[in-house]
């Protein structure tokens, strides 16, 4: 078997908004293979699509109803598999969302597990009795608000949810649930598919004792807008079981050749840790958090969680990603470190492209694609409903992929399912396609600079101690990358190097004095002792 994960970019495609064939608004699977080729043009060598699958798309798909089977609006099982074949003729690799905590409430098993506590699907569910005065039986809060528990009057019990109510959890402790997940994880893989990300991977198991969770540790001076932020969730999620669970999906994918897992780490304590431990051998293969996609842009965060993951698993391996479908666009959320949007927007992906590890894109950074503001009555998605105005819902990441500067940005010839709006066709493909300086230029030569480098793919990091906002390492023996995360001109003294080299921009060597502009970056080649001093 090849490693052909191991430092690998992966592109995210979220299936509604990447391009719409069929003139419904809606993105399709027809119309991803047909922008296939931006993706592989770009240089990625994965594409990961978020879900697909049957739903009544309350959550947008994260609420599965028929997991082996396509939701009409995408598409057919017949355009899936074209999908799949065009993506391996151009030599991208195919991983598609796997939603296993919770099903929608449509689903065939839930609608016959709340029939009755003694079917054959019963106990396919978390189910519960009430405390003796009607209450849930702990303190458990869902991630859209409210409990995690709502009573079902047939069963006269509670059932529980991490997410809407509508979303309901499985019983992993029962083993045919567990034995179903594989059946599903088979069958895509038998279809073709080289991987899978996994939804909220550590929220499988929960305590079976269903102790409260307790108040969240870190000291808040007013409630957050969200209450589950308020707990620190020792209970409900991140139970010891869940690592079985991930050694029992790795023997599935083993049965495969050259297939590859990443979990998606939803945890606000310990997350790079827990993705150590979820890596480890014969668990999955690579896992991100939600680490890098806050508001810090400082080098001492990029250092700090860099080498805390290679310092506590080094047998692990991290997916590194600065946005994707459920956080703010990085070119909005960073923009005051940048001396323009697309300058920040040029810099962090050439940052996020050297960093060790693998790399997931969100669909239109490549463009510098910003935030779209939307207005109450344009909002689709329950997170942000249920939490306006603040904190910002999902929606405004979500909007269309923008191809050129017609009014729905190429994406569709009907009316979008969000709105394109006018600062997000100023950043569409066809404008900067050939373009040198345009984002989705650098984003190319930093691809291509990062596949033609075993230093970037391989090599490990060594970072120097120089002051903010510098940011100074070495990947192997052989390349050192500096960063100036400043909108302000800065310089440092180097030694070991002698040239500038790649996608460097607005960056000057002279002699041993290297002088990088507004959010300037640099590759040198390591000719020697390396050193660097500000």
């Amino acid at each position: 078997m090849t490693e052909w994960w191991r430092g690998s970019v992966t592109y995210q495609v979220y299936p509604r908004s990447f391009q719409d064939d069929n003139g419904d608004g809606i993105g399709d699977l027809k119309g991803i293979t047909r922008r296939l080729d931006h993706i592989a043009d770009l240089g990625c060598d994965a594409v990961w699509l978020s879900p697909f699958f049957t739903s009544p798309m309350l959550d947008m798909g994260y609420d599965v109803a028929d997991y082996t089977d396509v939701d009409p609006v995408f598409g057919t099982l017949a355009d899936f598999d074209a999908l799949v074949a065009r993506a391996h003729d151009l030599g991208l690799k195919v991983i598609i969302d796997q939603v296993l905590n919770h099903s929608s409430d449509k689903h065939p098993f839930f609608a016959q597990s709340r029939k009755s506590s003694d079917n054959d699907k019963s106990d396919w569910y978390i189910w519960v009795d009430p405390r003796p005065d009607g209450t849930p039986p702990c303190n458990w809060l869902s991630v859209f608000g409210g409990p995690a528990f709502t009573w079902d009057a047939r069963r006269k019990q509670y059932y529980m949810h991490s997410f809407l109510p509508q979303q309901p959890d499985f019983n992993y402790r029962n083993p045919a649930v567990v034995e179903y997940m594989e059946s599903v994880l088979r069958f895509w893989l038998d279809r073709g598919v080289d991987g899978f990300r996994f939804d909220t991977v550590n929220y499988f198991y929960k305590d079976a004792l269903f102790r409260n969770d307790a108040a969240d540790f870190r000291v808040k001076t007013k409630p957050d807008g969200n209450p589950y932020e308020m707990q620190y969730h020792l209970f409900s999620k991140g139970q010891p079981e869940n690592l079985g669970w991930m050694e029992r999906i790795r023997r599935v994918m083993d049965e495969y050749t050259d297939r590859a897992t990443v979990g998606e780490m939803g945890e606000a304590h310990h997350a790079i840790r827990m993705m150590g431990e979820y890596t480890a051998p014969g668990r999955l293969h690579q896992c991100y958090s939600f680490e890098m996609m806050g508001y810090d842009y400082s080098a001492a965060f990029f250092r700090g969680k860099i080498e805390e993951f290679f310092t506590g698993a080094p047998n692990g391996w991290p997916m590194w990603a600065f946005s994707n479908h459920d956080v703010v666009r990085q070119a909005s959320r960073w923009a005051k470190h940048g001396v323009s949007q697309d300058a920040l927007a040029r810099q962090a992906g050439a940052l996020l492209l050297s960093f060790q590890g693998s790399i997931c894109l969100w669909e239109g950074e490549e463009i510098g694609q910003t935030d779209t503001v939307l207005g109450f009555e344009e909002l689709t998605d329950p997170q942000g409903i249920n939490f306006w105005p603040e904190p910002v819902g999902r929606d405004n990441t979500r909007t269309p992929m923008v191809w050129d500067a017609s009014p729905t940005g190429g994406f569709t010839t009907g009316k979008p399912w969000l709105p394109v709006k006018a600062p997000q066709l100023a950043r569409n493909v066809a404008s900067q396609v050939g373009v040198a300086g345009s984002v989705l230029e650098t984003y190319r030569a930093m691809l291509a600079y990062r596949r033609g480098s075993d230093a970037l793919k391989a090599g490990a990091t060594v970072f120097f101690h120089v002051p903010e906002p510098i940011l100074a390492f070495t990947r192997g023996d052989a390349l050192l990358c500096v960063f100036n995360l400043s909108p302000a001109e800065v310089s440092v003294a180097v030694e070991g190097v002698t040239a500038l080299e790649g996608p460097s921009q607005n960056v000057s060597l002279d002699g041993t004095r290297l002088t990088l502009g507004p959010n300037g970056f640099a590759f040198l080649p390591v000719d020697g002792a390396v050193s660097v001093r500000a």
